[in-house]
């Protein structure tokens, strides 16, 4: 990174000038940095994948839009602009941004109970939506806030994915067998609503779409490279004409208008912004989850980092735009961004190519689709959303920790039991009451020294470690605050109670410990005086700087005097021989004050 400084006062030559505002700018368009240097090699396979994940994208496009409530074009909308924006602002140069399942999942479960579907007002609720979800966003972008998405852990996120994912196949039944089902606000109501009316399906329907999945789930599995949602709406559009299938009736989508995207600002209410904004965060933090992860993988992969805050920019400023333009939330999705890959996508420019197919299906091609049988698309949202119920990642995550599993089926569990929105604020809150409860009970191990060397490990795990007589180890492994202080101090108490023999001395090895907060400081104060009353010397050994200025805030570095060792064999060598810690901590690094500042007050 180059650094300019700027001082009042001081002229800043022209040409410096200039570097200093194309640094900015190039941070700000990530376009910048790789379009200027384009290498001509590249534009074969750039246009192979922007005409490959074309192809893939109309259909899926108009398929999610059906599943968000909203007509054919308007996921066409959001295919375009927002491509086009998020390849000028975007850092991920494989990353296929658009429509994908879940966005549209929680965009139908959030406007539902507020909009009547179908009507303007509810294409105006999401194109509102979709400019909120970009704001929030920005927010965060700027605001190099984008850690806060942490806060929806993997093992969260898997098991939200998995119960979003059935919830979004079981949506799509209705148009698999023909038959109308109102919308529920869970998905137990859905189930049974399905059930009470699967004796009215529609023979012709239920055939076109098994056919329709059979020949998705083969092409998948055969023919990898084939766009199989492509082949599946050619085919279902001509067996439509065909075989007169609309009069045997099988719904189809109709007359999609072939007028371009239009700018405007959505209609909209307080109350309705109002009413949208925890789902707003909600997109936010789950799109973007799902939009980094797998822009990380390909970056990864082709060598190249990722800025995760202009990512979250770059996402934002395509939402905004899908706003302005008519569509609705968009993120980064796994399929496409896989088929972006394989197809050989070597720059965003192959992210231009499909906005530019999807813009020219639109001018032309949209009086093509009027025969499309709702039941393909809905076969194509099945398929797509297979592969987010993830049972080898499952797997793996309770083979690596199986207490994440517990977050992992709270978010699975309240997903299907509440909803999507109550789903995943119940995960994240249970994701977080269990971080808590790891840190109130931190990983703590007695000690023991290794024969022939200066090390000490967990007589646990090295049963032969030789424990010293009068002295016992206890080495914590987590940062000392008000979460844990309870529980730290009646180990450290019960591990005092048990030494019996002279010279009585626990000696707490802190390497493990990086922070102390105000509470902890106030139970090692109270610690310090129990231990006195049981004649029991307590030792610090390895205090980390953060750590050893709070205590010195506290008053509790004076008071140890002596007994903070630079190391844990260095405690032991100083109490089994009952001589006092070296009076120089600075030389042998315990006190990095000078003496002169570190005062008089270590006494043998």
């Amino acid at each position: 990174m180059i650094i300019i400084p700027l001082r009042v006062g001081v002229a800043i030559p022209h040409k410096c000038t200039y570097i200093y505002s194309m640094l900015i700018l190039r941070k700000v368009l990530p376009i910048l940095t790789w379009a200027p240097e384009y290498q001509r090699t590249n534009l074969r396979s750039d246009l192979a994948a922007g005409l490959t994940v074309g192809a893939m994208l109309v259909p899926q496009a108009m398929a999610y839009a059906l599943l968000a409530g909203l007509p054919p074009e308007v996921g066409l909308y959001a295919a375009t602009i927002p491509v086009v924006i998020y390849a000028l602002f975007g850092t991920s140069r494989q990353l296929a941004v658009g429509p994908v399942a879940i966005v549209s999942l929680l965009t139908a479960s959030a406007l539902a109970p507020l909009v009547e579907e179908g009507t303007s007002g509810y294409i105006g609720a999401a194109a509102l939506l979709a400019l909120m979800v970009g704001i929030v966003h920005i927010v965060l972008g700027v605001g190099r806030l984008g850690f806060l998405v942490n806060f929806l852990s993997h093992s969260v996120l898997v098991g939200f994915t998995a119960a979003a994912a059935i919830i979004i196949g079981f949506s799509q039944a209705k148009h698999v067998f023909g038959i109308s089902i109102e919308r529920k606000d869970h998905f137990y109501e859905t189930v049974l609503e399905f059930f009470d009316n699967v004796a009215d399906t529609n023979s012709t329907t239920l055939t076109l779409g098994a056919i329709a999945l059979g020949a998705l789930f083969a092409l998948k599995k055969w023919a990898p490279r084939v766009p199989a949602a492509l082949v599946v709406v050619v085919g279902s559009i001509l067996a439509v004409e065909i075989l007169d299938l609309e009069s045997r009736g099988v719904k189809v989508v109709g007359d999609i208008p072939d007028s371009l995207p239009a700018f405007g600002l959505p209609d909209f209410s307080g109350s309705l912004i109002g009413n949208l904004a925890m789902t707003a965060l909600v997109i936010t933090l789950v799109g973007f989850m799902e939009s980094i992860a797998v822009a990380k993988v390909y970056a990864r992969r082709h060598r190249y980092e990722i800025d995760a805050n202009q990512e979250l920019i770059g996402l934002g400023a395509a939402n905004v735009a899908s706003g302005l333009f008519g569509g609705y939330p968009v993120t980064g999705g796994f399929s496409r961004t896989a088929v972006n890959d394989t197809a050989g996508a070597r720059t965003p420019l192959a992210s231009l190519i499909t906005a530019g197919i999807v813009l020219a299906t639109i001018a032309f091609l949209t009086p093509l689709f009027a025969s499309l049988p709702n039941a393909a698309l809905g076969a194509i949202i099945i398929v797509a959303i297979v592969g987010l119920i993830d049972i080898a990642e499952m797997r793996h995550i309770a083979s690596v920790k199986k207490s994440d599993l517990i977050g992992l089926s709270v978010a699975f569990g309240a997903t299907l039991i509440l909803g999507i929105e109550l789903g995943i604020l119940v995960a994240v809150v249970a994701s977080m009451l269990v971080v808590f409860a790891r840190m109130s009970m931190p990983h703590s191990a007695v000690l023991g020294h290794v024969d022939g060397t200066t090390s000490y490990r967990n007589t646990a795990r090295f049963p032969e470690a030789e424990v010293i007589s009068g002295v016992h180890i206890v080495r914590i492994d987590a940062a000392l605050s008000f979460v844990n202080a309870a529980n730290i101090k009646r180990l450290l108490l019960t591990q005092a109670d048990e030494v019996v023999e002279a010279p009585r001395a626990l000696v707490l090895d802190a390497s493990g410990i990086n922070d102390l907060d105000a509470t902890g400081a106030d139970m090692l104060d109270e610690l310090l005086l129990e231990m006195e009353d049981r004649n029991v010397a307590l030792h610090l050994a390895e205090v980390k700087g953060p750590v050893r200025d709070i205590l010195r805030n506290a008053g509790l570095w004076d008071r140890m005097g002596n007994r903070i060792h630079t190391s844990t064999n260095d405690a032991i060598m100083a109490v089994t021989a009952g001589h006092a810690g070296p009076s120089d901590q600075r030389r042998h690094g315990i006190d990095e004050r000078p003496p002169h500042e570190a005062g008089a007050h270590v006494h043998a």
